[in-house]
């Protein structure tokens, strides 16, 4: 399905359109056991959850007229009440009579909500009519768990939902690409009643971090991670303490980090803390993408205001850039893409400055004064392993500051090409070992040899690396490789992997933002969590 760019003009309500309060966070209550759930609501309510959602359909032993007592009137959240069928993804089996006569009784008793299926709403909401006590809302659902419909089709269910009696439509989808989560943007920033628009799986998470900012009535966050109520939900304390839920607004504007796969970026914790440790109206999200042009055209909007790029799109993302940096444009690569007011995109690559600085002030430890304006590497033999986008970045930056540069790859035609663009030397990774024209080099590992699962492995020997003054390895899962060990015990000076991480994100925060990056809370939250 094709999606329609998703413009500016799409970020504000039509007239008529439905304003609605800030979006709430209901968390779904898994249990198997009345107790358990009771257990989980009063977790919600710490955590600082909205609403609990009782799944009815996960009790073994669901006895109507106690338990729905007991979970209501007991509930320190108000309550939406389900009881999800098989044939709408739920877990209930049973008789159909029973299930909808469970969720009257939950109304009757003081559920502020039920949620009923597009499928039987008709004809339920006729069952409840002028029996609906004065603060009690029908959510009417549709699950569709193959694919994102077009917008048309949306628009058509929607209306289908309303024409039941519905006081709030709830449509979840499923996504095949990011994309899909734009024609749900639309149908909840344009709808003319409550809506809880939903893109389930991993590419459809933005519609639930970004549900307050497109108009969202509610969003789910699960207790814990195991307990996810379907596919691609977050943790509720993910949404409020990771992505700053409660801070997101209409004219929030949003970053983030594109890739694949990208679940494991900690970018989405450090710009998060620095944008609201200084007031700045913005979120920092993780977006999974396929398709990069697909992305850039589809989220053109300017409140779309920036990335981070990771792999492997840092090459195929230059294509879709407006303006590329003098630097990036020779590495071939961007890390940093930049959406101007005007709409054009940016691009820089702040991996090489990561490095390259990091390696340098390594330098100044051993080395002391260095005289003002001139690089500690000037001069210095430099070997970098690898050839692919960080090791173009390290290879350009070292000769940019006037080193020696030896390209290692494991195909000598790839470094060679490289080398051969900075008037260095290329060999194989092979030749590396008992390559020692002197003393006092530096090394850089650009390739993935070390990092987890295999963290035995090294790039090069132990006895290889006497050669080394300082050496500086990408890799940082682990922090610590074997590579890097090996360097200590060797008497090197070492530069970890996320030193360059690090680096390279007050740059990119600084072209996001014009602002200094605040360094010391960087370095507490990745000590912390990386």
């Amino acid at each position: 399905m094709g999606s329609l760019p998703f413009t500016t003009s799409d970020l504000h309500t039509s007239t008529g359109g439905f304003v609605s309060s800030p979006t709430l966070l209901c968390t779904p209550l898994m249990g198997t056991t009345v107790d358990q759930m009771l257990i989980e609501m009063h977790k919600a309510k710490e955590i600082g959850s909205d609403i609990v959602e009782i799944r009815l359909d996960c009790l073994r032993n669901f006895n109507p007229s106690s338990d729905l007592q007991i979970l209501i009137k007991h509930s320190p959240l108000p309550t939406l009440v389900t009881y999800r069928p098989v044939w709408e993804g739920g877990q209930y089996e049973g008789d159909e009579t029973k299930r909808q006569d469970a969720l009257r009784s939950a109304m009757e008793l003081g559920a502020n909500y039920i949620d009923i299926e597009l499928e039987v709403a008709h004809d339920f909401n006729n069952s409840i009519y002028e029996k609906k006590p004065d603060n009690f809302k029908v959510i009417v659902s549709s699950h569709n768990f193959h694919n994102t419909p077009s917008s048309e089709a949306i628009g058509n269910l929607v209306a289908r939902i309303q024409a039941t009696g519905a006081d709030i439509v709830k449509i979840a989808t499923t996504a095949l690409d990011i994309t899909d989560c734009a024609r749900i943007f639309q149908i909840t920033v344009h709808s003319q009643v409550p809506t809880i628009g939903i893109v389930m799986g991993e590419r459809g998470l933005i519609s639930r971090l970004l549900s307050p900012k497109f108009g969202g009535y509610l969003t789910y966050g699960a207790l814990e991670a195991g307990a996810i109520s379907a596919p691609g939900q977050p943790t509720a304390r993910d949404l409020l303490d990771l992505y700053n839920f409660r801070l997101i607004r209409p004219d929030t504007k949003v970053y983030g980090i594109i890739g694949k796969p990208v679940g494991h970026s900690k970018s989405p914790l450090l710009f998060n803390a620095a944008f609201k440790s200084v007031g700045l109206n913005a979120v920092y999200v993780h977006f999974l993408v396929d398709d990069v042009e697909k992305f850039f055209n589809t989220y053109s909007s300017v409140d779309f205001s920036g990335c981070s790029c990771t792999i492997p799109h840092k090459e195929a993302a230059l294509k879709c850039m407006d303006e590329i940096d003098s630097i990036a444009k020779k590495i071939g690569a961007i890390n940093n893409i930049v959406r101007k007011p005007d709409g054009r995109l940016v691009a820089f690559n702040t991996d090489y400055i990561g490095s390259i600085s990091g390696i340098e002030d390594g330098l100044r430890g051993l080395n002391g004064a260095i005289p003002a304006g001139k690089s500690p590497l000037a001069g210095k033999l430099f070997v970098v392993l690898g050839a692919g986008g960080a090791g173009k970045s390290l290879v350009y930056g070292a000769a940019q500051k006037g080193a020696r540069v030896v390209c290692a790859n494991r195909t000598y035609e790839r470094a060679k090409e490289l080398a051969d663009k900075v008037g260095g030397k290329a060999m194989t990774l092979e030749e590396v070992e008992n390559f020692h024209p002197e003393e006092g080099m530096i090394l850089a590992n650009t390739t993935s040899v070390g990092m987890k699962p295999n963290v035995d492995d090294t790039p090069i020997s132990k006895q290889a690396l006497k050669h080394y003054c300082l050496v500086f390895d990408a890799i940082y899962t682990p922090k610590e490789t074997r590579l890097l060990r090996e360097a200590k015990e060797t008497g090197a000076e070492v530069v970890y992997g996320t030193e360059m991480l690090i680096r390279q994100a007050f740059e990119q925060y600084k072209n996001f933002t014009g602002l200094p990056a605040p360094e010391e809370l960087f370095r507490e939250l990745m000590e912390k969590h990386a």
